[in-house]
């Protein structure tokens, strides 16, 4: 009879502990998505600061890492984690968590509060993404981002670079550089989210439904792209 009350007990205090677990990772992925539209907002707030409209225009992929530093990337070796979404033949699709390790970081030590935003740029970068374990690499495939207003003539993002890399840091954005850092499936994230394991691939191609928690996201996404869109037509037109 004890041994009974025992197992009983055990599985629980297992069960508990399931939940307690669940619950905790639901509510930090819903404060990483609200934290990853203020990033967003951001982008659209400094547009002189920001990143360029048409570089934000032609983005197939969004990708938001907030809180990098607090979060203990640089000093603790942990993962930053953060969302994705990308665009598709009905609008952007539901946010698919990421995590984001190893690498270079063109960062500097003590520089709090900073925030990662990476833009798949090209259909080369986007199956990359899909693949669920992309590997950031040199020749072509990383760059930091230009910065400000308008892109420079002279820069080649728009033919060649698979994933511009930016980091924002006390509201101003700046190209960063971030190469053999690995892009994966955050999957804790997305089943606390989810309620289940939704495969990658199936998410940023737009075949799942944006959960009520994951609306504000992929609004600011398509919010900031639209902006952006809108604003290099009307530069084209002068």
């Amino acid at each position: 009879m004890k041994k009974a009350l025992s197992v009983l007990l055990v599985s629980f205090m297992g069960l508990c502990a399931t939940f307690a677990w669940a619950g905790s990772a639901r509510e930090d992925s819903v404060a990483r998505l609200q934290s990853s539209v203020d990033v967003l907002h951001s982008i659209m707030a400094t547009p002189d600061k920001g990143i360029p409209e048409e570089v934000l225009s032609n983005a197939k992929c969004i990708l938001v890492v907030p809180d990098l530093i607090k979060g203990g990337f640089i000093f603790g070796g942990k993962h930053g984690r953060g969302v994705a979404s990308c665009r598709t033949s009905n609008g952007w699709s539901a946010p698919a968590f990421v995590s984001v390790g190893g690498g270079s970081w063109g960062l500097q030590i003590g520089v709090e509060g900073v925030d990662l935003v990476m833009l798949v740029m090209n259909e080369q970068g986007f199956q990359h993404l899909l693949s669920s374990k992309f590997q950031l690499s040199g020749e072509g495939s990383v760059a930091a981002g230009p910065v400000g207003r308008h892109a420079s003539a002279g820069t080649d993002w728009k033919m060649n670079t698979q994933v511009l890399t930016y980091s924002r840091s006390r509201g101003a954005f700046a190209g960063i550089t971030l190469e053999g850092a690995v892009v994966q499936q955050d999957d804790d994230s997305t089943r606390a989210i989810y309620g289940k394991h939704m495969r990658f691939r199936n998410i940023l191609s737009g075949k799942v439904s944006t959960p009520e928690s994951a609306e504000a996201f992929v609004k600011a996404v398509s919010t900031a792209g639209q902006q952006a869109s809108i604003a290099e037509a009307r530069e084209e037109k002068k």
